[in-house]
């Protein structure tokens, strides 16, 4: 086989394996110096001397020395704190009674937890695994129907993704040479605006079918005064309102770097739990061990990812995706004209009147003398 097609197994072989369970960035980092090894090949040389080792241990000393990648752990570790925090149960409840009179209110509750949540963590797991042991199961006790309670929560929990502080964004930044605080300001708006059509969503669901979100109970409304949730939310709600703000704050107006805003949120984190009086050593240890861990998964899959996409390049498999791309790109799409319906041809060409679109081009087919044709088709 040749080399792009080398490149292509190796693609294929990647899929493969993921799709067996294998954890992502060890398989990256298989991959790539299985595939690397015939790459760089040479004959008589030692198994140890090929240079695709060399291209393993430069990419991982490159990602560990990347000062971007510092603000990684620092947010996470906000993140994880805050989880511990136990804010998201208060933050949940108080907003599912401030939105009690709006159809579905405890999935327009669940979606603007995710939302806060995700600006204070930046991943996935977390707002996901918290969600749904928090949300889903009240919604499913109050009746909601569970196609869209589990939707509501793996929706929103993917919002950790794009709104800042995303992680991904910091991944996506120090791989592509990208200013993270560009990449956070064009990415709010756009995520914030994503959490709002979730939520004009689930509204319209509920109207048209209100035995999807049956209405939260009178006992557990009608001895709620207004005074009472206003004071729950601002119990739950400004704290972390003030430290996100804070933190992006910092970063979108060029006050801080990412890195030092992380550092600040960290801080924050830590002062917002003591003062809920939810900090204890043993959810500190929890904490540091869950940053630690997700951490060293984040960095690992950088230096995979580039060992393999290094390779997969070298090999040629980046050319032949391009040209696949621009190919599709390439492909004229059909156009549709309405020809003069008049022409003449002489001797095999056209002569005469044409269509009003210069690109547009007759199917009619032509004859050898001079003929009045009517064409109505289209090419």
């Amino acid at each position: 086989m040749t080399d792009p097609q080398i490149a292509l197994l190796m693609l294929g072989s990647f899929i493969f394996v993921i799709l067996l369970g294998f954890p992502i960035a060890f398989t990256l980092m298989a991959m790539g110096v299985g595939f690397g090894y015939y790459a760089y090949f040479q004959p008589g040389q030692a198994f140890f001397d090929s240079r695709v080792f060399y291209l393993l241990t430069q990419n991982t000393f490159s990602v560990m020395n990347n000062d971007v990648l510092v603000s990684i752990p620092l947010f996470l570790f906000m993140g994880y704190i805050v989880e511990r925090a136990n804010i998201l149960d208060r933050l949940f409840h108080s907003l599912q009674l401030a939105f009690r009179a709006v159809p579905g209110a405890m999935a327009i509750a669940a979606l603007i937890t995710c939302a806060l949540f995700a600006t204070a963590t930046g991943i996935v797991g977390a707002v996901v695994t918290l969600m749904g042991l928090l949300a889903l199961p009240a919604m499913i006790k109050a009746g909601y129907d569970q196609k869209l309670s589990a939707g509501v929560i793996a929706a929103g929990g993917t919002l950790g993704i794009l709104i800042p502080p995303s992680i991904m964004l910091i991944v996506y930044g120090a791989t592509s040479a990208i200013s993270v605080v560009k990449l956070y300001a064009a990415a709010m708006i756009p995520g914030l605006l994503l959490a709002s059509l979730y939520m004009v969503y689930v509204v319209v669901r509920v109207v048209l079918n209100p035995s999807l979100a049956p209405k939260l109970p009178k006992e557990q409304t009608e001895n709620v005064t207004w005074g009472e949730v206003f004071l729950l939310l601002a119990k739950a709600f400004l704290p972390l309102a003030v430290l996100i703000l804070s933190v992006l704050g910092a970063i979108l107006f060029g006050l801080a770097t990412p890195s030092e805003a992380a550092a600040i949120g960290a801080l924050g984190g830590v002062i917002l739990a003591a003062a809920y009086r939810a900090l204890t050593w043993e959810r500190l240890k929890e904490a540091v061990f869950l940053t630690a861990r997700t951490t060293a998964m984040v960095c690992w899959l950088f230096v995979g990812s580039w060992t393999f996409s290094s390779v997969f390049s070298y090999l040629g498999g980046e050319g032949l995706i391009k040209e696949f791309v621009l190919a599709l790109i390439s492909i004229p799409s059909p156009s549709f004209c309405s020809p003069r319906p008049s022409f003449s041809c002489s001797a095999g060409r056209w002569s005469g009147a044409r269509s009003s679109s210069s690109s547009c081009r007759s199917s009619c087919h032509c004859c050898r003398t001079s003929t009045s044709i009517r064409c109505s088709s289209a090419s």
